[in-house]
C-alpha cells in the first residue's frame, strides 16, 4: 500500500542553513499492517508521517500510496487524497470545542464534499463506544473519549490509513490502552495504521517497527512483546 523510495527532507532555517530531517529512507508498508514510528525527539519522526499523510511533500525521492506516486502532487491534489483515503489521529485530538461529538465526526464530509450522514456518523460513535454520547459537547467528554471520538471522525469517509500521531500522550494508562485496542480491533478489521510514539510499550501492539535515529531508519523489526514489559 505505501512504498517510499530514497526520500530525503531538507528544511532551511531561516538564515538559510539547510537541515536535514530525513535521509535516503526506503520501506514498503503492506495492506492491512500496523506499523509503528519511534526515535527521540528530533529524529525525523514527524516529518516522515507528514509525508505520508500528504500534509508534506519530500525534497527527493519517491512516495507512492496504492501504486500512484504522490510525491509532487499540488496542495489541492493532497487534499482532496487526505479526504478520500487517509485517516488523522493527533496527541491533542483537534477537536472543534463549541460542537457536539457526532457534528465533529460529521467535518470529513464537509471537507470531501459529501452530504452529511447523521446516520453513519451516529453508527461511528457506536462503532467506537460512545453511543451515549452524541450531542455532547466536547468539554463534556473526558480525554479518553475525546479521542474515541477523534477516531471516529478519522474513520468517517472510510480511509483505508490511518495515521495517529501519539495518539495516548495526553491520556492516563486506563484510557490509553483502550484506545489501543480499538486501533488494534480497526487493524484487524482490514485497516492499515502507521503511528507514532515515544512510548515502547504502545509500541508493542503494532507489528512492525521503525526505530527512527537522525532521520534514518536504523531498525525496522518486530517491536518488544507486550507480556515482557509488563515485568
Amino acid at each position: 500500500m505505501i512504498e517510499v523510495e530514497h526520500i530525503e527532507k531538507t528544511y532551511r532555517r531561516g538564515d538559510g542553513t539547510p537541515v536535514t530531517a530525513l535521509s535516503d529512507v526506503s520501506f514498503r508498508i503492506a495492506q492491512g499492517e500496523f506499523v509503528t514510528v519511534r526515535g527521540a525527539s528530533g529524529s525525523g519522526k514527524s516529518s516522515l508521517l507528514n509525508i505520508l499523510g500528504c500534509l508534506d511533500t519530500p525534497t527527493s525521492g519517491t512516495y507512492r500510496l496504492s501504486g500512484e506516486d504522490v510525491s509532487n502532487y499540488s496542495d489541492k491534489e493532497r487534499s482532496h487524497l487526505r479526504c478520500r483515503r487517509i485517516g488523522f489521529v493527533f496527541q491533542s485530538f483537534n477537536l472543534l470545542p463549541r460542537t457536539t461529538a457526532v457534528e465533529n465526526i460529521e467535518v470529513p464530509a464537509l471537507y470531501s464534499g459529501e452530504a452529511l450522514d447523521r446516520d453513519k456518523a451516529l453508527s461511528l460513535l457506536q462503532r467506537v463506544g460512545l453511543a451515549n454520547r452524541s450531542d455532547h459537547f466536547i468539554s463534556e467528554l473526558s480525554g479518553g473519549e475525546q479521542q474515541r471520538v477523534a477516531i471516529a471522525r478519522a474513520l468517517m469517509n472510510d480511509p483505508p490509513l490511518l495515521l495517529a500521531d501519539e495518539p495516548t500522550g495526553n491520556l492516563d494508562s486506563a484510557s490509553g490502552e483502550s484506545i489501543m485496542e480499538l486501533l488494534s480491533d480497526l487493524n484487524k478489521e482490514g485497516r492499515t495504521i502507521v503511528m507514532v510514539t515515544h512510548d515502547q510499550a504502545i509500541a508493542a501492539y503494532a507489528q512492525r517497527e521503525f526505530y527512527i535515529r537522525d532521520g534514518v531508519i536504523a531498525s525496522d523489526g518486530r517491536p518488544p512483546e507486550r507480556a515482557a514489559l509488563s515485568g
